[in-house]
């Protein structure tokens, strides 16, 4: 118990003495020993990379749950499966949810009412999306966000360590030189007005043990001060080793970059891979009933004088698509370029590569959403969104 109450007393002390010497530098009272100057950048550099982490890692996760209840909620969900060290189960989300409205609401209305049988296509696009999009957030969340959290939480929490011991270990080194320049200004002024008349050998003696304590006062603090600079100087070492470690930290933080960039675009790309099948359909099922459909079924930008014809209308939602068969061009060719790669879901369509040219024009009858497509001897149908028409 003694040596605790003397372990804490000593502890007071050194805190004491550091916050001293801490307010004093803040009032231009005190000297302070500048760090090496690659050693300061280093340091700006690091807590630039925290706080930027921090920032993105934040709004990545906004992107992935805007509602801020609901991000909370999961944070909190995810945080008491960690602990129990079980797999947090996958949640439902948004579109998903909507497509399951709309699926329950069809059987409700009938799935052989016109309304009924479009519940039904829009909600399994609707869950096809929602799919897409937990894929993405669970792939995000893996590939990015986990990284970024473990560099907070794990090696910024030790580069904030060293920090903090070097900071104080400064602060010690300028105590010693304080504590040495001011025991040296006394040992001077002793030294230059002593404190002794022949006729009084008592101030004699007095004086000459003031000036042997003083010189061991001199030396006690100028060895304080060697250990001083020995600790200060090891810990800069250990400070600068983990600081240029950061340079490490960004390549790995760039690579977690380029796996969301591509995770993302993959994300989008089914998004609308879904969407223009969605479109298809409910263009398939409006030429069937004969129902308008202007907002799906509109001109084709490309060749505003073709019309399509229900009765022609070519659908890639054939059970059975064949090899594709056209007439000739009737409105002439055009030149396109392709603007994302498309993989031909049957034999009537034409794969794409991304910026290739190839050659386009439609037929009599043909969906205003595709147009032909030719490339060599190659010929097949190609979707209209993912050309770029040049004059």
């Amino acid at each position: 118990m003694d040596f605790n109450v003397k372990k804490l007393a000593s502890d007071a002390g050194v805190f004491f003495t550091r916050a001293v010497q801490f307010t004093e530098e803040k009032l231009g009272q005190a000297e302070k020993t500048e760090l090496d100057p690659h050693l300061e950048n280093l340091i700006t550099r690091a807590d630039g990379t925290k706080n930027w982490t921090e920032k993105i890692l934040r709004q990545t996760e906004i992107l992935l749950q805007p509602n801020p209840i609901d991000h909370t909620g999961a944070r909190i969900e995810e945080f008491i499966y960690d602990k129990l060290d079980k797999k947090l189960p996958s949640r439902m989300t948004n579109a998903e949810l909507l497509g399951q409205y709309m699926l329950d609401a069809a059987k409700e209305f009938g799935a052989d009412s016109p309304y009924g049988s479009t519940l039904i296509t829009v909600g399994e696009y609707q869950r096809r999306l929602g799919g897409a999009e937990r894929e993405f957030m669970q792939t995000s969340a893996a590939a990015f966000l986990s990284p970024l959290r473990n560099f907070l939480e794990g090696d910024w929490r030790t580069i904030s360590k060293e920090k903090r011991l070097l900071e104080n270990r400064r602060l010690d080194l300028d105590i010693c030189k304080a504590r040495l320049k001011k025991a040296k200004q006394a040992e001077a002024k002793a030294a230059a007005a002593p404190d002794f008349q022949e006729t009084r050998p008592r101030n004699y003696v007095l004086s000459a043990s003031a000036s042997a304590l003083l010189s061991e006062e001199v030396d006690k603090a100028e060895h304080e001060l060697r250990v001083a600079q020995t600790e200060f100087d090891r810990q800069a070492e250990v400070t600068r080793l983990l600081l240029e470690g950061i340079s490490s930290t960004h390549l790995n933080h760039l690579r977690c970059l380029q796996d969301f960039a591509e995770a993302q675009t993959t994300y989008f790309t089914q998004c609308h891979h879904y969407m223009q099948e969605l479109q298809r359909e409910l263009h398939r099922c409006a030429n069937a009933v004969g129902a308008p459909h202007s907002s799906v079924a509109s001109s084709n930008p490309a060749f505003p004088s073709e019309r399509s014809s229900p009765g022609a209308s070519f659908s890639s939602c054939d059970p059975n698509p064949g090899p594709l068969s056209m007439e000739p061009p009737a409105t002439g060719t055009r030149k396109a370029k392709v603007l994302y790669d498309y993989d031909a879901h049957d034999a009537s369509e034409l794969s794409l590569l991304a910026d290739e040219l190839i050659t386009v024009y439609t037929v009599p009858g043909m969906d205003p959403d595709w147009l032909v497509g030719e490339r060599g001897n190659e010929k097949g149908k190609v979707p209209v969104t993912y050309l770029e028409l040049l004059s």
